[in-house]
């Protein structure tokens, strides 16, 4: 059976491929907490730069729905908890993340991109953060604090897809480059992030991120929480 998550370590960087290209990438039960694992594991085992991507067509296509039926309420409450542990270990890590996105990528999946200290897109790549159309509320303070509150509340009050050239205008990406240049931006990417001894650069990046960790799982557990999200999520399907 095909890993779900590839995992491979350089020197100092350690990269993560999601790789469930017949799920676009998706986050699965395992997908997700093979993530939080690795994420966790290169806290502690030397890594200096942390590299996420995607395998075949694109980074992610956001939260797995392809059990909806057969998942409970508390199911779906708890695979969405565990996304946001996800986006919070990374969105405060230690040490230098590195996203790059391709392709389509959809709600948690721009989060999972979002979160990421330097973000590249391809010149192909688009994005939309459609939650709040079921009521899902993720990650809302991180994309205010990244792009400010307008834009923010544009993009989320609308679920507009914006292409990379937007991405970057609005500073959700930080760079637009082919997949052809991605090593070449990870080598840059790790000179940087050792231009530091270790403590000190995690010390910088943790007076450097407001912490809203404890309302931002409120938030998500609380708008999950409401009855009918299957039906939410049912409807939302159903509009498009």
């Amino acid at each position: 059976m095909t890993a779900a998550l590839l995992v491979g370590r350089t020197g100092d960087v350690t990269r993560l491929a999601l790789n469930r290209p017949e799920k676009a990438n998706a986050l699965s039960t395992g997908l997700i907490e093979a993530l939080i694992d690795e994420v966790r594991s290169s806290f502690t085992n030397g890594t200096r730069l942390l590299v996420i991507s995607g395998e075949d067509r694109n980074l992610c296509s956001g939260f797995d729905m392809s059990d909806l039926e057969s998942a409970s309420e508390g199911d779906l409450l708890r695979r969405a908890v565990r996304i946001e542990v996800l986006l919070q270990l990374l969105y405060h890590a230690p040490i230098a993340t590195l996203a790059f996105a391709h392709g389509r990528n959809f709600g948690a999946g721009a989060d999972l991109f979002a979160v990421c200290g330097t973000r590249v897109a391809s010149p192909e790549a688009s994005f939309r953060m459609p939650g709040l159309r079921f009521g899902l509320q993720l990650g809302t303070r991180r994309l205010a604090q990244r792009i400010g509150e307008e834009p923010a509340r544009m993009l989320l009050a609308e679920s507009t897809i914006f292409g990379a050239e937007e991405a970057l205008r609005l500073r959700f990406a930080t760079g637009i480059a082919p997949q052809a240049e991605w090593n070449a931006i990870v080598e840059r990417t790790l000179a940087s992030a050792t231009a530091l001894p270790p403590d000190s650069f995690a010390r910088l990046l943790t007076a450097t991120v407001t912490d809203t960790r404890a309302i931002d799982m409120a938030d998500l557990v609380a708008s999950f929480s409401e009855t009918g999200i299957k039906q939410r999520i049912r409807d939302y399907r159903e509009r498009g």
